[in-house]
C-alpha cells in the first residue's frame, strides 16, 4: 500500500484520506510504534529488522507519512538490521522525496553498519539525536534532509 497519490500536477502529493496503521505493531523479532507532534511523527522500531519484518516496516513508515509533513525513522532500539531493512529504507527515501516529505533516520550501531557497506555515499538522511527529542522540540527533522551531495559520517 502506498500513500501517495497524483493529482492533476506533476508532483505526487501525501494521500490525506490514507488510513492510520495501529499506534504498535509487533512481529516475533520486532516492535514498531509511532508518536506524533503537531505536524511530525516519530516511527520507532525496536528489536530486529530483516526479511520478515522489513516490508512492514517500509508500509508502517509511508502510512503515517500520509499524515506529517516530517518523519522521523527512529531505529536506535535495533539489535540487528538486515539488507531487506536497507531496501525499505531505501523505498521511503524515494517515497518522501517524491513527495516532498521530510525525514530523517537515527541510527543504532547495527543501522550504521550496514549503512557503511550499502550507503558509502551515504544517500539516506541520517539524524543524530533521537526522534522523540525532535518531536518534543517540534522542530522536525533537520534541514540537511535528502542531500544531493553526501556528508562524510
Amino acid at each position: 500500500m502506498s500513500p501517495l497519490n497524483q493529482n492533476d500536477s506533476a508532483s505526487p502529493v501525501l494521500r490525506l484520506g490514507a488510513d492510520l496503521p495501529p499506534p504498535v505493531w509487533e512481529n516475533h523479532s520486532a516492535r514498531f510504534t509511532a508518536r506524533w507532534g503537531s505536524s511530525s511523527a516519530v516511527i520507532t522500531a525496536h528489536g530486529e529488522l530483516d526479511a520478515s519484518n522489513a516490508n512492514q516496516l517500509a508500509d508502517y513508515v509511508l502510512r503515517y507519512s500520509a499524515h506529517s509533513t516530517s518523519v522521523v525513522v527512529d531505529l536506535s532500539g535495533l539489535d540487528f538490521f538486515g539488507t531487506a531493512g536497507f531496501s525499505a529504507l531505501h523505498l521511503i527515501n524515494v517515497r518522501c522525496a517524491g513527495a516532498n516529505l521530510r525525514w530523517a533516520v537515527v541510527p543504532s550501531k547495527a543501522v550504521t553498519r550496514l549503512l557503511r557497506i550499502c550507503d558509502p555515499d551515504n544517500t539516506l538522511p541520517l539524524a543524530t539525536r533521537s526522534g522523540h527529542a525532535v518531536l518534543d522540540g517540534d522542530d522536525g527533522p533537520g534541514s540537511n534532509l535528502f542531500q544531493l551531495i553526501p556528508q562524510p559520517r
